[in-house]
């Protein structure tokens, strides 16, 4: 099977993707897109019209898939790793599924607001918006407190699709609306993330872009030196 990955080393959807792989161990090739080149932005176009990432090419079965979690479905399907990111158990699977849709709907959804933002000239920018996604991230972390007490990872006790997902989704979250004092609930599961093999392999790979990120002067200080094994 030949499979090939469009992604950039900053984006959380891709993140998410590659954490899966790196769980299962899936080989594939991988290309990073830079969507502020005009050309590579357009063969990105011809592969998925939206223009978005990641994007997977499978050349085997001629399928071109994009969106994280359609990618990472098809990829349990069709090579399956030791490592089972959507749970045989239909209810365990429920759960990682409604927590996959959470951290992307809600923790990634907000945190993008805020980055996209950023960019935009200050006369058209979207204070009121913004702060709004700040609220929702707050509200979100609530949410995840309460889920996580007594918990190890998000559907259960074992690392699933959810994980993957909220892996991303925290790491810059937390970034531009940092953790309560008092939600050590969230924070523990941030802490077991990070810890991740998978994540911990995916966040040295993004280090030497972090520079570009947007609010890359608030990080901490531990992610601007490699991140430990």
């Amino acid at each position: 099977m030949r499979l090939t990955l469009y992604s950039h080393p900053l984006a959380s959807y891709c993140h998410k993707v590659l954490i899966a792989l790196y769980e299962t161990g899936t080989d594939l090739e991988t290309v990073t897109v830079d969507l502020g080149d005009p050309a590579q932005h357009a063969r990105l176009h011809g592969l998925w019209p939206v223009g978005k990432l990641p994007v997977l090419h499978d050349a085997e079965r001629n399928l071109i898939l994009p969106e994280a979690t359609i990618i990472i479905d098809y990829l349990e399907r069709v090579c399956p790793g030791p490592q089972r990111l959507l749970p045989a158990d239909p209810d365990s699977c429920l759960q990682a599924r409604l927590w996959d849709r959470f951290f992307d709907l809600y923790v990634q959804g907000p945190m993008q607001k805020i980055v996209f933002d950023s960019f935009r000239p200050e006369d058209q920018k979207d204070h009121l918006g913004v702060a709004e996604a700040k609220e929702q991230l707050r509200q979100a972390y609530v949410i995840i407190e309460q889920h996580m007490t007594g918990r190890l990872w998000a559907a259960g006790d074992d690392f699933s699709l959810a994980d993957c997902s909220a892996a991303p989704a925290l790491f810059f979250a937390r970034i531009l609306q940092p953790f309560e004092p008092g939600q050590t609930a969230l924070d523990g599961y941030f802490e077991r993330l990070l810890m991740r093999p998978s994540f911990c392999r995916v966040l040295i790979e993004a280090q030497p872009w972090f520079e570009s990120f947007p609010f890359h002067d608030r990080m901490d200080a531990r992610f601007q030196s490699p991140v430990p094994n």
